[in-house]
């Protein structure tokens, strides 16, 4: 008799009668089953459901092996720099956009350019908008606001935007803001080229001379700065408010407005922490993984199940808590896990960042980071997800149960399998929400320890290079 393919991995635990016995009770939503009842496995009972089709809808689309595989979506940095550039006629603002755009890798939204786009591409918005451009009208900000959330939604990798005339009122700031909160970020900066008027003159006047642009006379572009002046201040005061206003001096010369400008950005990124999430099955080398990472980068490696351990030998109120949680078989509660969460993030000072490890489990308690992170002033910098075959994440536990390294669910068949079926059912709807919202980046698990750690940490490194 032979068995089916995917229930080989079975085998590798130990006799077909402990399997009966290990995996008979366990049955995930939906009836499945991790043990296969097929016609021809070794099972044999029918009022099992097939495992195949389990690990099947687990594993990419038209293979018979290999790990859990999520939709990937276009992935954002989550540590993403949106600058605000503002500058009067005549005050360098092209040379400076494309330095910006070049050097840290953003996506230039001119309000300007995308609505001649969509009027090009003939698109229902851009005959909207021709047909009120053509009346003598101003496009409105319902028609500029469906065109910008239609681009921010779909652009193509980069580490942020850079807006070219957008906002220009303080109702477009308001609406700014919601895009961003659509995409978790927010504004990193505002920054202005200050130029005075006379200065911005002389330099139109002698560049209509020698461009020959009809709309370099003086009376045009004294009324030009006029409407900009008059548009912009409000904005300003806007942002003035929010403390991310910085004013460069226009007149000097362009290598020293572009250092003042590399400046300002420096000084807002280095604000930032980088914090990862690191994802992986039981069996996927996340702890070790997860410490190596946090000395290479200079982080504080938070793992849940060390702050309980840490928090029992303490023989502090809450450490007896969980000793009697231990002892009678109960969960330690989201309120607990939360608190020493947060007390670390609180007493962790000059840090660069931290590394997440065995939380968040569930979808609670991936709001529950979400929320933390933000009160002190953060948020996730990367998801990272470690893969590595069913059948060797299943090798690798039963080898590891042999050895001093063993941990409670290693024990038997029943209890590695259960805690495979948790992941699966708790966590991997984290991972496929954070995957949806930013992207989840997916490093290959197999190979030597010292192999992954390089991959993960190139992937680090990648996401991060513009803030070099």
């Amino acid at each position: 008799m032979e068995a089916p393919k995917d229930a080989l991995f079975v085998l590798t635990l130990g006799a077909v009668s402990r399997m009966r016995m290990a995996f008979s009770w366990i049955r995930p939503a939906g009836g499945r089953a991790f043990f296969c009842a097929c016609e021809g496995c070794v099972s044999r009972e029918k009022s099992l459901p097939c495992t195949t089709q389990l690990l099947q809808r687990m594993r990419p689309q038209g293979t018979s092996s290999g790990p859990v595989r999520l939709p990937s979506p276009k992935s954002y940095n989550l540590l993403m720099l949106n600058i605000a550039l503002f500058a009067p006629p005549g005050a360098g603002k092209g040379t400076q956009s494309e330095f910006l755009v070049s050097r840290y890798n953003l996506f230039y939204l001119s309000t300007g350019e995308l609505l001649r786009k969509e009027i090009a591409n003939k698109t229902t918005l851009g005959l909207e908008a021709q047909s009120i451009i053509a009346s003598g009208g101003l496009v409105s900000d319902e028609i500029i606001v469906q065109i910008i959330e239609k681009t921010i939604t779909d652009i193509p990798e980069s580490n942020g935007f850079l807006f070219d005339g957008f906002p220009r009122t303080p109702i477009q700031a308001y609406i700014l803001e919601g895009l961003m909160q659509k995409l978790n970020t927010s504004l990193t900066c505002l920054i202005s080229l200050v130029v005075p008027q006379e200065v911005s003159v002389e330099r139109l006047l002698k560049r209509g001379t020698s461009s020959g642009r009809s709309d370099d006379n003086e009376k045009v572009i004294r009324n030009r700065l006029k409407e900009y002046h008059e548009k912009t201040l409000p904005v300003l005061e806007f942002y003035r408010g929010r403390g991310i206003i910085h004013e460069v001096d226009g007149t000097a010369r362009i290598e020293h407005v572009t250092q003042s400008i590399s400046g300002i950005v420096k000084n807002e990124l280095s604000k930032n922490l980088l914090n990862i999430v690191l994802f992986g099955y039981p069996g996927s080398g996340r702890g070790s993984q997860g410490k190596a990472l946090a000395q290479r980068f200079g982080l504080e490696y938070v793992a849940t199940g060390s702050m309980l351990d840490q928090e029992i030998k303490s023989g502090s109120d809450i450490g007896r808590r969980i000793m009697d949680m231990y002892e009678n078989g109960q969960l330690v509660p989201d309120e607990i896990v939360v608190q020493l969460i947060e007390k670390k993030l609180a007493h962790s000072k000059d840090v660069k960042g931290f590394i997440f490890k065995g939380f968040p489990r569930t979808l609670v308690q991936s709001y529950i980071l979400d929320g933390l992170l933000k009160k002190h002033g953060s948020s996730i910098t990367k998801i990272i997800e470690i893969e590595v075959p069913t059948l060797e994440l299943i090798n690798r536990l039963d080898a590891r149960s042999k050895t001093e390294r063993c941990m409670p669910y290693d024990t038997s068949a029943a209890k590695i399998v259960k805690r495979l079926h948790e992941h699966e059912s708790k966590t991997v709807p984290v991972i496929q929400k954070y995957n949806q919202l930013h992207g989840v980046t997916k490093v290959d698990g197999r190979g030597s320890f010292e192999e992954v750690f390089e991959r993960i940490s190139s992937e680090v490194e990648r996401g991060l290079k513009y803030l070099q």
